[in-house]
C-alpha cells in the first residue's frame, strides 16, 4: 500500500502547521517540514515541541532563508526531501504540500489512486515551446545569471541584468537538459526522488547553473524528473488544485465549496480560507474517513462562477453601495496607473495623452484638478467623485467615447483596485515602483499628518524607517493579490524593460511609442 511522506514547506501559522501534521500522520503517513528560517524562532520552537514525539514526522537539517523566485525555495525542498528519505525507508511517494493546502479526498482513496498507477505526477511543459509564462522574463530566466531577489533588492536585480545584458555575458543551458516547466506541487514515487537525489550529487553543473536562474521552483524540478524517468512514466499535472477566477485571481474556498471540491479528480486543494473554519474542519475530518469512491464531475469551474454569482452565500458579503450602479460594461478596458509619487504618473499621463489616442485622467478620488472632462458638475468636487466611484469612472467611458480609459490611482487604495478587478470590464494595471529617499518619506510624513512643522527633528528621524517601510510594503500588497494583468515600470529597469511593460499595458501602441513614453522627459525624477 502507498505511504505518503509530504513535504511541507511553511513559513507561519504554527498552529496550522501542527495540526496539519497531525492529521496525516494519524493516517499511517509521512511529514518532513521546512520551516522558514526568516519566521519567528518561538513558532519554530513551538512546532518542534508539539511534534517532536511524533514518529511520522522529521525535519529539515538546514533550515534556509526563503525568497521568492529564489534558488532558496528549491534547496530548502531538497533539504526536506532528504531528511524524508532518510527519516521513513517505507514512505512509496513524495508530495510537495504548503501550509494552506487541505485534503479533498480521503487518505483511503490517495493511497488506492496511488497504488492503482505506478506514475509520477509533475507538471513538465517545455519552456520554451509552450505558453506556461503569459508577461515577464522568459529567455532572461535562463541565459542570465540572477543572484539577487527581484521583489526585496530590485536596483540590484535590474542593475545586473543591465550590465550582462549590455556586456553580452549570455550563458548557454547544459547540452543534455531540456528546461521545462510547470507548478510546483507534485507527487513522485521513491524510486523517482532517488533518482532526483542522485542525479544532484552528480552533476553539480546543473545545479549552479539552476542556482542562478530566477524562479527555479517552477523549473528545476519540472526538469530533472524528465531527465531520470521515462516521459510514459510521468502525467504531465498536478494532483492538488488550483483554480483562478476569470480574472487570474486565486480561488479562495469557503464553506459552501464543500461539494465542489470533492468532485474535483484532485487529492488536496490550495487557497482554503482561514475564516472557513466549517470547511476546515470537514476537511481534516474527511481525510481519516475510510470512504473510497467519490463521484467525480470535474466541473469545478461552472460551480464555482454559480455559487459567486448567485445569492448571499455564494457572494460571501452584502452588495457595496457602489455595487448597485452597476457594471463598467463588458468589452471595456479600465488601465490603473498605480503609484505612489503621484507627479511621476502624472507626467506619464500627459505624455499618453499628447501621443497615443488613449484617454487617461489623473488622481481622479484625490484631486480636483485630474484632467477630467465636463460631467455635468460631478468632477468638480473630489467628495462627489468618492460617493460615485464606479458610476463615475463609466461615465468617463461615455464621455470620451471610447471603450478604453486610464486613471491613476494611489496603491494604499487596494480595495478599489480589487472592486475594479473584479468588475465585467478588463482591468489592467501599470505599477509604477519608486525609492524612498529619506527627504521624500519626510515630506510624506507632513502630508499625512504624522508630523507637524513643529515637531522635533528627533521625532520626525525615528519615523523615517517605519513610514518607508509601510510605502514599501503597499507595493508589495498590490503584487500579492496576483492580479491577471499587472505590468511594472521602474527607474532602476532601464528604457527597454519599461517600453515592453508599456507597450503590453497599453495594447495597442506600437514599440516606437512606447519607447517614447518610457522615455518622457524627468519622468522619475523627485
Amino acid at each position: 500500500m502507498a505511504r505518503i511522506a509530504f513535504i511541507l514547506l511553511c513559513h507561519k501559522d504554527p498552529k496550522g502547521v501542527i495540526a496539519q501534521a497531525r492529521r496525516l500522520t494519524e493516517s499511517g503517513d509521512y511529514v518532513a517540514i521546512h520551516f522558514d528560517a526568516r519566521a519567528k524562532p518561538a513558532d519554530y520552537d513551538a512546532i518542534r515541541r508539539a511534534l517532536d514525539g511524533n514518529p511520522g514526522v522529521t525535519f529539515a537539517a538546514r533550515r534556509l532563508k526563503c525568497g521568492w523566485g529564489e534558488w532558496s525555495l528549491v534547496a530548502a525542498t531538497l533539504e526536506a526531501v532528504r531528511a524524508a528519505v532518510a527519516a521513513f525507508p517505507a514512505a512509496t511517494h513524495f508530495y510537495m504540500l504548503s501550509g494552506d493546502c487541505m485534503p479533498i479526498k480521503s487518505a483511503a482513496y490517495a493511497h488506492d489512486f496511488l497504488d492503482a498507477h505506478d506514475l509520477d505526477y509533475i507538471e513538465n511543459f517545455d519552456f520554451l515551446e509552450s505558453d506556461w509564462i503569459k508577461t515577464g522574463f522568459k529567455d532572461e530566466r535562463l541565459i542570465y545569471r540572477h543572484w539577487f531577489n527581484e521583489r526585496t533588492q530590485k536596483w540590484w536585480f535590474y542593475t545586473s541584468y543591465e550590465l550582462q545584458k549590455r556586456l553580452r555575458l549570455t550563458r548557454r543551458v547544459p547540452d543534455d537538459i531540456q528546461v521545462m516547466i510547470g507548478s510546483q506541487w507534485w507527487c513522485l514515487r521513491r524510486q523517482t526522488i532517488e533518482k532526483l537525489l542522485a542525479f544532484c550529487d552528480e552533476r553539480p553543473d546543473v545545479m549552479r547553473f539552476f542556482a542562478t536562474t530566477w524562479i527555479p521552483d517552477e523549473t528545476f524540478f519540472q526538469t530533472v524528473v524528465p531527465h531520470v524517468v521515462p516521459r510514459r512514466q510521468i502525467r504531465s499535472r498536478t494532483l492538488t488544485l488550483l483554480m483562478f477566477t476569470d480574472y487570474g485571481m486565486p480561488v479562495t474556498f469557503h464553506n459552501d465549496h464543500y461539494d465542489l471540491l470533492l468532485g474535483q479528480d484532485y487529492l488536496f486543494a490550495r487557497k482554503i480560507s482561514a475564516e472557513a473554519i466549517a470547511l476546515r474542519q470537514r476537511l481534516g475530518a474527511l481525510w481519516q474517513n475510510d470512504e473510497t469512491v467519490f463521484s467525480i464531475s470535474n466541473e469545478a469551474g461552472g460551480l464555482f462562477r454559480f455559487l459567486t454569482q448567485r445569492g448571499r452565500v455564494g457572494r460571501r458579503f452584502g452588495q457595496r453601495f457602489w455595487e448597485a450602479e452597476g457594471s463598467l460594461g463588458r468589452g471595456r478596458t479600465l488601465l490603473m496607473i498605480v503609484a505612489k509619487k503621484w507627479h511621476v504618473a502624472k507626467r506619464l499621463t500627459a505624455e499618453m495623452r499628447a501621443r497615443t489616442d488613449v484617454p487617461a485622467v489623473d488622481y481622479l478620488f484625490n484631486e480636483r484638478d485630474a484632467a477630467l472632462p465636463d460631467m455635468g458638475g460631478i468632477e468638480n468636487t473630489v467628495e462627489k467623485r468618492e460617493r460615485h466611484r464606479r458610476a463615475l469612472v463609466r461615465m468617463l467611458f461615455d464621455q470620451f467615447q471610447t471603450d478604453c480609459v486610464a486613471i491613476c490611482l494611489d496603491p494604499a487604495a487596494l480595495g478599489l483596485i480589487q472592486d475594479f478587478v473584479d468588475d465585467k470590464a478588463e482591468a489592467r494595471v501599470l505599477l509604477i515602483e519608486s525609492a524612498f529617499d529619506d527627504d521624500y518619506v519626510r515630506g510624506h510624513i507632513g502630508r499625512v499628518g504624522l508630523a507637524g512643522a513643529g515637531s522635533a527633528a528627533g521625532v520626525v528621524d525615528r519615523l523615517v524607517p517605519a513610514v518607508r517601510s509601510d510605502l514599501e510594503h503597499e507595493a508589495e500588497r498590490l503584487r500579492d493579490l496576483d492580479l491577471p494583468v499587472m505590468e511594472t515600470i521602474a527607474p532602476w529597469a532601464g528604457a527597454e524593460l519599461n517600453a515592453a511593460a508599456l507597450q503590453r499595458f497599453l495594447g495597442d501602441i506600437d514599440r516606437d511609442t512606447a519607447r517614447l513614453l518610457a522615455e518622457t522627459p524627468h519622468l522619475f525624477a523627485d
